[in-house]
């Protein structure tokens, strides 16, 4: 659903699409973040210290939205001594919420709707570009866990590990970073097979040098190989000089083969060579280069099965998997759920320049803690950027988690506990005429507030909203067109 267009980081190993291989140098981490939520999508795109960044449903902005109540052109955010979005005059126009400031109620929200105008952003205020939500957070650190640590499960590691079986993993993980033996990592999607990853390299001799990774799924073939191998001049159209690949950029290094199980054939006879000889040919060229690599591999397939049937090369298989490490679902491990959703928003909070941790109700405790996650920590975290995000007041409650957690928990005894209570009136004495006025344009903005977020988990959905919300949906259709709140459209 969405696309950001952004160079190749040597750090993460992800690549854009564009004509021609990108270069590998490394480019300097971001400070700060715009993070997207649309239905059950969440991404995080880098901004740049300067400059523009679009954003819009067509092909050519720098962050697309793939979401029917996006403009083609919705919004553009420009970085610099100060951080403003603009309204490009889509039909559905943009809101910006500020966040909350300590100590201050709901009652304190101020809601801006944006026409054509522009307005000065902080970190952390709300964004509504038609229903999908977003906000400007600052990037955080990547923290590794210390193996010998977290394989004992003391406390202070940098890593939640309480269960035995996760235990045992770390414990094999430590002794594995000591030798220069092929590890292949093995786990759901969202488990952090690449987190383990980073953290053997980064308590393994080879810690002095570059840690390269690459996601074998998500390139095509062609260029696939070009990343891996490099290149000559004029080894290709638009190959105007020589370049080093993934391998040979690694020297001295790891090598991370983030989703291996989705290499082509013709390219898994390559990468064995390699693995075999200890040396690589860059397209284009008939001269073979030394490398010196530890390789690393990951995958959510099955490959030992697959290379039985003939889908995965066994002669690879056996070279990747010199250490075999698989990763238990986070549904094996309820034990860290807890411990997770602390540090979780306790991390979000920081990023949103929240000055205290927001606290969660235990009614959300409750559905986190029964949600199966079927996308593990990654899906955990996501929820919980998402709860920090939408919540105005100071607790989280179960009307800021995803649609998934509440659909899921329907199904049980108590469905009372899922459902997100109607906007209730504020009682107060009879105020002058002044008061009143603004008392009632108070209820107003948290009755907006509220319709805005509801249709935002739903991803536009008017008929979940209303259900979530406790009304008709004649009722909320009215209160949309009452308060001017963005529609989707159609394609």
């Amino acid at each position: 659903m969405f696309r950001a267009y952004t160079p190749r980081s040597m750090s993460t190993g992800r690549s854009s699409t564009t004509d021609g291989p990108p270069p590998l140098e490394p480019i300097p981490p971001s400070t700060y973040q715009l993070v997207v939520f649309s239905g059950e999508d969440v991404r995080a795109f880098d901004l740049p210290a300067a400059g523009s960044v679009t954003i819009g449903r067509d092909e050519g902005n720098t962050v697309r939205i793939d979401d029917p109540s996006v403009s083609r052109q919705h919004a553009v955010l420009r970085m610099g001594p100060t951080l403003e979005i603009e309204d490009l005059g889509g039909a559905n126009g943009v809101f910006v919420r500020e966040r909350v400031r300590p100590g201050a109620g709901r009652e304190t929200l101020s809601v801006r709707q944006l026409v054509r105008r522009k307005t000065e952003l902080a970190i952390g205020d709300w964004i509504l570009l038609g229903t999908v939500s977003a906000a400007v957070r600052r990037s955080a650190p990547v923290q590794l866990p210390d193996l010998a640590l977290a394989s004992t499960g003391a406390p202070g590691a940098g890593v939640i590990v309480r269960d035995p079986a996760m235990l045992a993993v770390y414990a094999q993980a430590a002794r594995a970073a000591r030798a220069q033996i092929s590890v292949l990592l093995l786990g759901e999607t969202g488990v952090g097979k690449e987190v383990l990853a980073r953290s053997i390299h980064a308590y393994s001799p080879r810690a002095k040098g570059p840690f390269m990774g690459i996601n074998c799924a998500a390139l095509p073939e062609s260029l696939l190989e070009s990343e891996l191998y490099g290149s000559d001049k004029g080894a290709f159209t638009g190959a105007l000089q020589a370049r080093a690949g993934l391998f040979e950029a690694a020297d001295g290094g790891t090598v991370f083969l983030d989703e291996v199980g989705e290499l082509p054939l013709g390219t898994q006879a390559k990468l064995l060579r390699v693995l075999e000889e200890r040396s690589v040919t860059r397209l284009g060229s008939t001269r073979s280069r030394p490398i010196d690599v530890r390789f690393l591999a990951a995958t959510n397939r099955d490959l030992e099965t697959e290379s039985a049937a003939g889908k995965f090369r066994q002669d690879l298989y056996f070279r990747l998997a010199g250490i075999t490490l698989t990763i238990p679902p986070l549904r094996e491990r309820p034990a860290e759920v807890d411990t997770l959703i602390r540090t979780f928003v306790a991390a979000a909070c920081r990023q949103l320049d929240r000055t205290l941790p927001l606290a969660v109700s235990s009614q959300a405790v409750d559905l986190l803690r029964a949600y199966p996650w079927p996308g593990n920590v990654r899906e955990l975290r996501n929820a919980i950027d998402r709860a920090v995000v939408l919540c105005a007041g100071e607790v989280i409650l179960p009307e800021h988690l995803p649609p998934s957690v509440l659909k899921s928990s329907r199904s049980s005894s108590d469905p009372v506990a899922t459902s997100v209570p109607p906007p209730q009136p504020v009682s107060a004495p009879a105020p002058a005429h002044e008061g009143e006025v603004r008392l009632r344009g108070q209820i107003k903005t948290l009755e907006r507030d509220r319709i805005a977020d509801a249709l935002s988990r739903c991803a536009g959905n008017q008929s979940e909203a209303a259900r979530l919300l406790g009304i008709s949906r004649r009722t909320l259709v009215s209160r949309i067109q009452e308060f001017g709140l963005p529609r989707p459209r159609k394609r």
